[in-house]
């Protein structure tokens, strides 16, 4: 049930590779509740996925864009507000990459050239989606910027590997930045912090498919889904949440303030 929460918006969506990935989730219900946005993901990661499909569906266009070109940034921009008719009102940063992670580099024995576009991808390029922005005011008064991040950034996760680090400099960037950028125009920058997703990026982590099942037992609500999501994200973009920024705000089904559960009590219990 479509509620008319983005009527009139214009936003750009990053890091939608195929139907699991949550920035997929959000472009179909942007689309479904009126706004209109572009696409936009790395070169090579659009070859590898199934962007065309969801930009036919969303009646969206479709920007290459390098998230640690600067450059490629510039033209994002200048391109969405020439096909959107403006400046934009929201932008989703979902990305993230460790080329160490996918190496199965240890975290005490990291690449360090790798380590460095980790942190490039994954957390620099959302100082330059937000300077780039600032610089050519791209964004529209009391919009809103919002970056998927994960609870590594505050609590060891010994298979997230320097992600864990990017994830870190990300939220910080979203508190810094939200500072600068709610006192210049109004506009807010928030991080959520999603439970375990099956996505990926997610399936490419060793040993995710344990810790879903662990993260779904710890969660009094269950982990919650890519769709749901999508729909918090959602409601970020919308007017409804114009005094919220500078958060990270869990949405992981109560995990994140959860000691332990009686789940996972029962499992360790001594046989009797």
């Amino acid at each position: 049930m479509a509620y008319g929460l983005l009527k009139g918006k214009k936003g750009i969506i990053s890091g939608a590779l195929d139907e699991n990935s949550i920035a997929w989730k959000v472009a179909l219900k942007a689309k479904e509740e009126g706004a209109i946005f572009t696409l936009t993901n790395a070169p090579i990661a659009m070859r590898m996925g199934e962007i065309n499909k969801l930009a036919e569906v969303c009646e969206a266009e479709i920007i290459p864009a390098d998230a640690t070109s600067i450059e490629d940034i510039e033209n994002l921009y200048a391109k969405s507000m020439d096909v959107l008719g403006g400046k934009v009102d929201f932008v989703l940063h979902s990305i993230g990459m460790s080329p160490n992670v996918r190496k199965g580099r240890a975290y005490g024995d990291l690449n360090y050239d790798f380590y460095k576009q980790s942190v490039d991808i994954s957390a620099m390029s959302f100082h330059k989606f937000l300077q780039t922005a600032e610089k050519m005011d791209a964004i529209n008064e009391w919009g809103s910027v919002v970056a998927l991040t994960y609870m590594a950034a505050q609590r060891t996760f010994s298979f997230y590997s320097d992600m864990a680090d990017a994830k870190a400099m990300l939220e910080s960037i979203a508190r810094s930045y939200g500072y600068r950028y709610g006192k210049l125009k109004n506009v807010r920058v928030n991080t959520v912090s999603q439970s375990p997703t099956k996505t990926r990026a997610g399936g490419g982590i060793a040993g995710f498919d344990s810790f879903y099942e662990f993260a779904e037992k710890m969660s009094p609500l269950g982990n919650a889904s890519a769709d749901a999501c999508a729909d918090y994200v959602l409601t970020l973009f919308s007017d409804f949440t114009k005094m919220v920024t500078m958060q990270n705000l869990f949405h992981d089904g109560g995990y994140s303030m959860t000691g332990v559960s009686a789940e996972l009590l029962e499992m360790i219990k001594p046989a009797e």
